[in-house]
């Protein structure tokens, strides 16, 4: 199993989230990151490399209640949506 590449939300902006790994972790572009909101799963989508090993990432779902320093986990892959019988 890969290795997970942890992270921590540095800025909140609406559906726009700013979030900073370790050297050598940043996520890919178009990769999926899960969160957690208020007990809730939160996930959001790699949109830039915005330097200093920070991503800037958008939110498929409502950010209110996030706060800096959450804990961000790179899937490692992009979001993923059943479809047909896996519904």
């Amino acid at each position: 199993m890969p290795e997970k590449h942890i992270g921590k939300v540095v800025q909140v902006m609406g559906p726009v989230l700013d979030i900073r790994f370790a050297d050598g972790e940043l996520p890919e572009l178009l990769n999926a990151i899960e969160l957690q909101n208020n007990g809730k799963p939160l996930i959001v989508e790699v949109a830039q490399h915005i330097g200093d090993n920070v991503v800037r990432c958008i939110a498929m779902a409502a950010t209110d209640g996030l706060v800096r320093g959450a804990e961000a986990v790179d899937t490692g892959g992009p979001i993923k949506v059943p479809v047909g019988d896996a519904c």
